[in-house]
């Protein structure tokens, strides 16, 4: 079952509804859907290591664009950051959460758009602290620009290599795959 889904994918990856697909999950991604681009933008270039660049260009646009809509999202929808908080323990918290993201707030961008911790937290919660709008842009633009180009360029040049060997044991990387997904799940409840 797990060949098949696996040959599955590839083959969407090298359909030509899959640049759709991409752009439309990089959106998604960063204001409410829980799956990262990653999982698309991977196999993509597998397929197509030329058009790596442009992957990574749309997996970015549309990205940051869908990143726009996260921020109106905490923006525009106060008793949802309001329930957020609350459910974090800072109920009464949004003033100093608002001091916090506007001393740390690029930071938080800049580190947390590169990791594969959920995109929409940075988001939503930028739009929350009615943090900066221009410098959230161009953040974004910035560190979703170097993951997914730094994620295309080491696919398209180390890419069949490991694709080789994810191949070979694929049930063991996918193990793997679903303990680190656990794993950060657990410690993102955590922190």
């Amino acid at each position: 079952m797990l060949r098949k889904l696996y040959d599955q994918v590839m083959g969407l990856a090298a359909s030509r509804h899959a640049t759709t697909g991409l752009a439309v999950v990089s959106f998604t991604e960063s204001s409410f859907f829980p799956i990262p681009p990653d999982v698309m933008l991977a196999p993509m270039v597998l397929a197509r290591p030329d058009r790596a660049y442009f992957y990574a260009g749309v997996c970015t646009l549309a990205s940051v664009l869908g990143g726009c809509l996260g921020y109106f999202i905490g923006y525009h929808l106060g008793p949802v950051g309001h329930w957020l908080l609350g459910l974090m323990g800072h109920a009464d918290g949004e003033a100093s959460f608002r001091t916090w993201f506007d001393q740390w707030g690029l930071w938080v961008i800049l580190i947390k758009g590169v990791t594969p911790i959920p995109y929409k937290l940075v988001t939503i919660t930028s739009g929350l602290a009615h943090f900066s709008f221009v410098t959230f842009i161009w953040a974004s633009v910035v560190t979703r620009g170097a993951r997914f180009f730094l994620t295309a360029t080491l696919i398209k040049y180390f890419g069949p290599a490991v694709r080789e060997e994810v191949e070979k044991r694929l049930g063991l990387y996918t193990a793997i795959g679903l303990v680190v997904l656990v794993g950060g799940i657990v410690a993102l409840k955590f922190l």
